[in-house]
């Protein structure tokens, strides 16, 4: 099997060869070449040392020394080359306390987590697959290299790790190799929040959202999240579901596309139907202040699992309005731009959208149609750029003070008021007419 290695690979691979030392690419780029997909990282792994690798080259950074990995730069690029090691004893379910660098290729691959990422490739040797990767690839399998258990006891994260090629890959996870995801999922209490915020936005943004119910059903959201735990079979008894609600949740995913917040907005807008859930004398569910409901738990996720202050705003502001529904009247359009966020209004679209199409077939086609009118509208607005902010008012506080209003809370209820008087009527917003209003309502008040 050919691969065709990127130059800057073939040159830092001809140059450790050069000096006298093996080298190959390895990992996930090995695998996703044979996939025909492109390769997000290139890693490097030689039996050259650390030092030996500094000599040779001549601008590199000392990422990992410790573990054996220097980071080789070349232009702006930058490439990880590790040296030939063996992991001594895990102690913290993450790290090997100390490592043995070898000159054996093998025993380098064996330490590695899944079969589909234990190969290894250069022009000279070609593939080196000594564990069965290929024939995983093949009958698209996430199998561990040696026993699963050794695997997912050395590096918990390995366990979320399973899921997340699996649904980036849609491939199954190998029977014994569920099974030891099923009794050790439990270890994953040991990893950091950071590095399981990672894996499931990986989950979240791949081509296969809902495994994130494979997560559920082998014990790992139950550690980690154990919100999602807590949608599964709650029943949506009422005439515009379905479908209970993990469920509803899982079809709402596949219809956003793969956007970080929209999957995330997704996953949490109806966390919080459990908690308001109650059941009328005929036998039907409500769930009213769910949204606000799911607002704080997805504060609350979002904060434990250390997301950034951004995507903390920008989701939690999503969920909050996931479920505003309105008349498609410019007036309203307006009126909730400027409550959800110009930017923001597309991913509001997208999110009642997906919402609608993962309910019943009952009012499936108006709920639907009401979406893209207001969209027709939101783009109208945008083009005749109607004013929906304050910072857009033909007016400001300036004005306002000149007219004899005093700098502080009035000013600011003004500024508010002249707004909402421009969102019903984009006509107003001239500073002739502004400051009429503001004269007519000095006088009354006098």
């Amino acid at each position: 099997m050919k691969i065709e290695l990127p130059k800057k690979v073939l040159f830092i691979i001809n140059n450790l060869q050069l000096a006298g030392y093996d080298a190959f690419a390895v990992g996930g780029c090995v695998r996703d070449s044979i996939l025909a997909r492109k390769p997000q990282d290139w890693d490097i792994t030689t039996s050259a040392k650390p030092e030996a690798i500094k000599e040779i080259f001549r601008r590199t950074v000392d990422t990992g020394i410790e573990h054996g990995t220097v980071t080789v730069m070349i232009g702006k690029d930058s490439y990880e080359v590790t040296t030939y090691r063996i992991d001594g004893a895990y102690e913290d379910s993450r790290h090997p306390k100390e490592v043995r660098f070898t000159n054996c290729l093998e025993e380098d691959l064996r330490r590695r987590d899944f079969t589909i990422n234990a190969m290894a490739y250069n022009d000279d040797v070609r593939l080196v697959d000594v564990f069965g990767g290929m024939q995983d690839l093949n009958h698209h399998l996430i199998r561990c290299v040696g026993d699963p258990r050794e695997r997912f006891s050395e590096d918990a994260l390995r366990i979320l790790r399973a899921v997340r090629f699996s649904a980036q890959l849609d491939f199954p996870i190998e029977p014994d190799t569920a099974k030891a995801v099923k009794e050790l999922a439990p270890n994953l209490k040991n990893i950091s929040a950071e590095r399981i915020q990672t894996e499931l936005v990986k989950l979240l943004t791949s081509p296969h959202p809902e495994r994130i119910q494979d997560a559920c059903e082998l014990g790992i959201t139950k550690v980690v999240l154990p919100e999602w735990d807590a949608m599964v079979g709650v029943k949506q008894n009422t005439i515009h579901h379905k479908y209970d609600v993990a469920e509803h949740t899982l079809y709402t995913l596949k219809h956003v596309k793969r956007d970080k917040y929209l999957r995330l907005t997704m996953l949490f807008h109806d966390m919080g139907k459990p908690a308001m859930k109650t059941t009328d004398e005929k036998g039907n569910d409500h769930f009213k202040g769910h949204a606000l409901e799911s607002e704080k738990i997805a504060r609350t996720v979002l904060k434990r699992l250390k997301f950034d202050n951004e995507t903390i705003r920008i989701v939690t502001k999503l969920v909050c309005y996931h479920d505003y529904r309105m008349e498609a009247t410019p007036a309203n359009v307006r009126r909730a731009m400027n409550r959800i966020g110009v930017e923001l209004f597309p991913y509001y679209l997208a999110v009642r959208l997906a919402d609608a199409k993962s309910q019943s077939t009952y009012m499936r086609r108006e709920k639907i149609e009401n979406i893209v009118e207001i969209r027709n509208l939101y783009k109208q607005i945008l083009m005749e750029n109607q004013c929906v902010t304050l910072r857009q008012l033909a007016v400001s506080g300036r004005e306002l003070m000149e007219l004899g209003m005093k700098p502080g809370r009035e000013l600011g209820a003004m500024l508010s008021e002249l707004l909402e008087y421009v969102l019903d009527d984009p006509e107003r917003n001239t500073k002739e007419k502004l400051c009429k209003y503001v004269k007519e309502k000095i006088e009354k008040e006098k």
